[in-house]
C-alpha cells in the first residue's frame, strides 16, 4: 500500500459527510432548498434525524483524521502503515454511518471507537517518529 491510498482516503472521508446527508434528505419530508437547515429541525423521520446526527459526526471526525495523516507522512512513519491506518478508518466510518442510521446505538459507539483508536495511532507513530 502507498501513501497514494492514505490520500484516497482522506477524500472519501471528506466526503462521507455528504453522503449522510443525502440520506437525511430523501427519508424526510419534502425537502426545501430555500430553507435547508430549518427544513432538518422540523424532521420527524428517526432514520433523517439519524442521518444528519451521522453527518454532524462526520465532520467532527474529518480533521483530526486529515492532520493524523499529514503528522504521519511527515514524521517518516511507514507508508505502509499509514495506508492500513487510513482504509481501516474509510471502513470503520462508513460501518458508524451505516449503523449510526439503523438506530443501533452500542454497535455505534464500538465502531467510532475503533476510528477513533485509528486516529490516535496514526498521532502516536507521528510522534514516535519525529526526530529530536
Amino acid at each position: 500500500m502507498t501513501l497514494t491510498t492514505a490520500y484516497v482516503c482522506v477524500l472519501i472521508a471528506a466526503l462521507l459527510p455528504y453522503l449522510w446527508v443525502s440520506i437525511a434528505k430523501a427519508s424526510g419530508e419534502r425537502y426545501d432548498n430555500r430553507d435547508p437547515r430549518r427544513w432538518q429541525e422540523k424532521q420527524q423521520s428517526p432514520r433523517s434525524q439519524r442521518a444528519y446526527a451521522a453527518q454532524l459526526n462526520s465532520y467532527e471526525a474529518f480533521a483530526p483524521f486529515a492532520a493524523a495523516v499529514v503528522l504521519a507522512q511527515l514524521a517518516g512513519v511507514a507508508h505502509s502503515q499509514i495506508a492500513a491506518l487510513s482504509l481501516a478508518f474509510v471502513a470503520l466510518r462508513v460501518l458508524h454511518g451505516l449503523v449510526y442510521i439503523a438506530g443501533r446505538h452500542f454497535l455505534r459507539t464500538l465502531v467510532w471507537a475503533l476510528a477513533f483508536a485509528c486516529v490516535l495511532w496514526l498521532l502516536v507513530q507521528a510522534a514516535l517518529h519525529v526526530s529530536p
